[in-house]
């Protein structure tokens, strides 16, 4: 599909890894740069020996005041047309098992960050009048899933705040939407399969293939398929699509909303 983003700019948070890196390779894929963001540096190193000059890496964590800063002033001078914004989240726990920190770091890992790099972001877009942000969060959204608590409070939040903003800034050509991923052959997935072995008391295989059998499509998402349609949401063809959460989950959600 052309997607007409040839040789523009996108920021991608997480750009490593599971669903930044199939978002990224989507991207370069239909000719585009990014600006890669991850605290693995090795990743950074293999994805510029893969892509060579498509793609900027900038080593961080992006839920820190001074990298958002420092990459915030990479994406103007570069003139980004859109950033994926996406991070890794909380760990896998019920709610009587959590903590009131636990609560506070959730808040910085899922909200605190997104709202500032938003807020850093939009100055740029409304002066280039063009812009568009996909943000990554979880099916949960849709439907709670088992154990994450943290995950599923604070990224409503995050839907709050996109459907929000997605309103304010309307007309302007600037888009915001949300993809939600149900379970996809990520790390975090694994995070839960291993959470599930331990409170189950099943071997790790038998949780894994319990878990892909509780999913109507039978099988795990592919992080990179994801991608295709997140560079969609980023591009210039996503022009009358805003303030939307799209799940991709295996028909795992019930919801009819």
């Amino acid at each position: 599909m052309e997607l007409s983003i040839n040789k523009q700019t996108f920021l991608v948070c997480g750009a490593t890894s599971g669903f930044g890196k199939g978002t990224a390779r989507a991207l370069m894929n239909e000719g585009a740069r990014v600006l890669g963001v991850a605290r693995n540096q090795e990743g950074l190193k293999q994805m510029k020996q893969e892509f060579g000059d498509a793609f900027i890496s900038l080593s961080g964590d992006i839920s820190q005041s001074e990298i958002i800063h420092e990459v915030v002033n990479q994406a103007r001078k570069l003139s980004i047309s859109g950033a994926l914004i996406n991070a890794g989240g909380p760990p896998a726990l019920a709610f009587e098992e959590t903590q009131l920190s636990d609560w506070d770091e959730a808040y910085q890992k899922l909200l605190r960050w997104k709202v500032e790099l938003t807020q850093q972001l939009l100055p740029h877009f409304k002066t280039q009048k063009y812009g568009r942000l996909v943000y990554i969060e979880s099916s949960s959204v849709k439907q709670p899933i088992e154990n994450l608590v943290l995950s599923t409070s604070l990224r409503l939040a995050v839907v709050g705040m996109v459907k929000t903003v997605s309103q304010e800034v309307s007309g302007q050509n600037i888009n915001l939407n949300i993809i939600a991923p149900g379970s996809h052959a990520t790390p975090a997935i694994e995070r839960l399969i291993k959470k599930k072995s331990e409170l189950s008391g099943q071997s790790l295989e038998a949780a894994r293939k319990e878990w892909i059998e509780n999913i109507p499509a039978k099988q795990m998402g592919n992080p990179d398929y994801l991608g295709t349609l997140a560079a969609w949401l980023l591009s210039p063809m996503a022009a009358f699509v805003t303030g939307q959460v799209y799940a991709l989950e295996g028909g795992a959600v019930k919801s009819t909303m």
